[in-house]
Parts: structure tokens; sequence; C-alpha cells
């Protein structure tokens, strides 16, 4: 058996707490993420988990780590509407307290791991997604999807059982009780019912063609939602499914070989060097509402005073929600950021601190691929977010469904704006406003 690793913490931009521990000295770095069912504390108290552990110790070294709202990690508060965003966070902040530049990615039952090597492509060497689908919902694309009758089960603790995840296990007294207490020791009920009904409105479908890494996903055969898993091995270039045919959903409960051996073989295998020319991204064009009338009606001195005012307002603001100026663009601004739920708090506070000045803005943004050019960006993505702001009223907030889709669940709620042709862009594209 393995020693019990000690539990350190990274620390977010935010400044936040985040457990974690290492584990194993294989000469690969593997960054776990899994789904909320235990506090890493906990893993070293149920043997099957340290069979499973150790498993992975032979060929990696591996990290683990309580996200945010879990375990000994510190609280979020819901209404950040930041679920994706903020699992993303935790993974960078315990990559960089571990000194690791660039890591393999395995996500149990945890989609944002797709996300996270869509947006940093830079900090991931590959990706093996495990029983994660990108769509948990019901839908046109999974049909076996939760009803909403089901997430709401979900939220009151009532889907997730030993029961539903591990069945072979049912009689197991001593297993029940583990995963009763690590359960309660994980989550709070309050936390356990807002992140139960926010994961499965999240949709990860328009994440998957900026992923770049090589992927590998495993999927159990037979199962409801199984579909949903094959989501991503079809829309991930070059990606690789694997099925096992395995009864239980808690990853660790059966045979450990019959899911590493496959994982194994694709880690230790001999991976393509990756050049990261490409991101997922949401941009972010800003301009302000009638400017050349607002120009002639202060005279050239004021309006350079309210433009240099509108430029120290985006640069601060940028900086608080961690965007990446790109280009000014003479009365507005060119922007990228790692997250859509810190876009649209941006554009919402840029609109906020700048209307008691006399001026408005608009914005718009749209979640894509966009190509990476030096300190340039380009590509269709960039292209849809300028149109997506040129069709934004004055103090408007106007989102991409794409945006929309990425950060449902979250507090943020929009206004249906109906369908938009958008100039050079093919087909109709639904648009969203932010409310508040």
């Amino acid at each position: 058996m393995a020693d019990v690793p000690e539990t350190r913490f990274a620390q977010t931009d935010d400044g936040d707490h985040i457990a974690y521990q290492v584990i194993g000295q294989g000469p690969l770095d593997v960054l776990v993420v899994r789904s909320f069912h235990f506090p890493i504390d906990m893993m070293w108290e149920e043997p099957r988990l340290v069979r499973f552990l150790d498993r992975l110790s032979t060929f990696c070294r591996h990290i683990w780590f309580d996200p945010r709202g879990s375990g000994a990690s510190d609280r979020i508060a819901p209404a950040e509407g930041r679920l994706s965003e903020s699992i993303m966070d935790d993974m960078v902040a315990v990559l960089n307290a571990c000194g690791i530049g660039r890591a393999a990615v395995l996500g149990f039952s945890v989609p944002q791991s797709l996300l996270f090597a869509a947006t940093h492509p830079q900090r991931t060497t590959a990706l093996v997604v495990v029983d994660s689908p990108v769509v948990v919902r019901q839908c046109e694309d999974n049909p076996e999807g939760l009803t909403a009758e089901e997430i709401e089960m979900e939220s009151q603790g009532r889907l997730f059982s030993v029961a539903s995840m591990a069945p072979s296990l049912l009689t197991d007294e001593r297993f029940g009780a583990w995963f009763s207490r690590a359960s309660r020791l994980t989550l709070s009920p309050a936390d356990q019912a807002w992140r139960a009904r926010a994961a499965p409105l999240v949709d990860l479908r328009p994440a998957l063609s900026a992923i770049q890494s090589p992927t590998l996903v495993v999927s159990g055969t037979g199962r409801r939602m199984s579909a949903a898993h094959g989501l991503a091995a079809a829309r991930i270039a070059g990606a690789r499914l694997v099925e096992i045919d395995i009864g239980d959903y808690l990853f660790f409960v059966n045979d450990p070989g019959l899911w590493l051996d496959a994982i194994e073989e694709f880690l230790t295998g001999r991976l393509p060097a990756l050049r990261v020319d490409r991101v997922l991204a949401t941009v972010m064009f800003t301009d302000v509402v009638g400017s050349t009338e607002l120009a002639v009606r202060l005279g050239d001195r004021h309006w350079k005073e309210a433009l240099a005012l509108h430029d120290t307002v985006i640069s601060s603001e940028l900086e608080r929600f961690r965007g990446r100026e790109v280009k000014s663009t003479g009365d507005g601004v060119l922007a990228t950021f790692d997250g859509p739920g810190r876009a649209i708090r941006c554009a919402q506070s840029i609109r906020d601190a700048l209307r008691p000045s006399g001026i408005e803005i608009r914005a718009g943004l749209h979640s894509g691929e966009i190509e990476l050019r030096g300190d340039d960006v380009g590509g269709i993505g960039v292209h849809i977010a300028a149109r997506v702001a040129a069709a934004a009223g004055p103090s408007e907030v106007l989102v991409s469904r794409t945006v929309s889709d990425l950060v449902s669940g979250s507090e943020i709620e929009f206004e249906d704006r109906g369908d938009h042709e958008l100039k050079g862009v093919p087909g109709t594209w639904k648009l969203f406003s932010v409310r508040g």
C-alpha cells in the first residue's frame, strides 16, 4: 500500500485555498479531476480506492484535489455562477503549486476536464475522460439524459447513492458506511443542492472542436447516457474511444485494471508534440454608444478626458476579471477570457462603472475557437463576437448561444433576443441579453 501523503494547499488567484495530495513517483504527471463523492483525506479509508491509487502509481505521479466548495478546500459562493470556471481555476492553482507546467488530465465523471483541455492547451499534454458526458440533461444528442425531475432529485441527494453508483456493493455495510460519511464530508447540503442543480445544465458540446490534446474517451457499455459519453470521441479530432463492460459507476469499485490498462497504454505511448496556435476562449468586444455625437457634444478636450476615463476603467476591470486586452478599437476594446462567466461579469462592470460619467457602452461576447497570432487573435470566433457586439443595444451585454450554454446552471440570467443573421457568418444565430 502506498504511504498516505500529506495534504497540502494551493492558492488560487482569488486567494482561495485548494486541498491537494501528490501520490506516486512515476515519470508522468497526471492531474485527476473527479466527481463530488469523497474528499481526498478519506481516500485512504476505502481499500478498493487504495488499490486503484496503488495501480495508478505504477506508471505516473498523480495529483488529486478537493475543488472549492468540497472537502478541505475553501467555499465558493453559488452566486458567482462559476461552477466550470472555478474547477478550471483550481486545476491551474494545483499545477502551479506543484511546479508542473504541463500534465495529462484524467477526468472521472467530470466533463470540465474537457473544458480545461480546450481552454488551457499549453498546460495539457493529454486528456483522458472516463464516463464524462458532455451534456447531462435530456436533449436531442442525449435522449437518455436527466429529466428536470431527476435533476431535482439529485439536488436533494436522492439520486447518488450506493444503489445507483455501486449496485454490486449494496449489501456491503462497511462500504455503505464509508460512502455515506464520505458524501457528508464532501459537500454541505446547501452546496450539494446548488451544484447538483447547476452541473446538469452545463453544456460543453461547443468546446469539443477546440480540443487539440491527444484524447482518450473511456465509456462503460450498456449504461444510461453512453451515447453522450461518445459525443466527445466523435467531435474531438483524433480522439480514441474505448468501451469497457463495467456494472458500477464509481471508477474504483471494479477491477482497477479494467480502466487503467487502457489509460496506461495511452499515456505511456509516444504522444505527439503539441503546437498551441488555437484555443477556446470567450471573446469580448465593447464600444461607446454614439461616440461621434458624444465627441461633438463634449468637444476635443472633454472627449479626450472621457476616453482616458474609459480606458482606465476597462484596464482596471480586465485586470479584476483576468481578461487579456488584445487591442483598443479607439472607443472600445477587444479582449479575451478563459471563462465566459468572468467575461460577462467584466462587461457588466465596465458598463456600470462608466454610466455615471455619461459614457454608455454596449458589449458582445462569443465563446469559441480562436487563432493565436502573436499578441493578436483571429479566426471565426473573433468575427462572430464582433458581429454579436454590433447587434447589441445601448447598455446591453449581448452573448451568443454558446456563451449561455457554457454558463447554464449559474446565477446569470438571460433574455432571449431571438435569431439573428450575422454579416459574413453562415446561418442564423440565437442571441441572448444578460439581465441585470
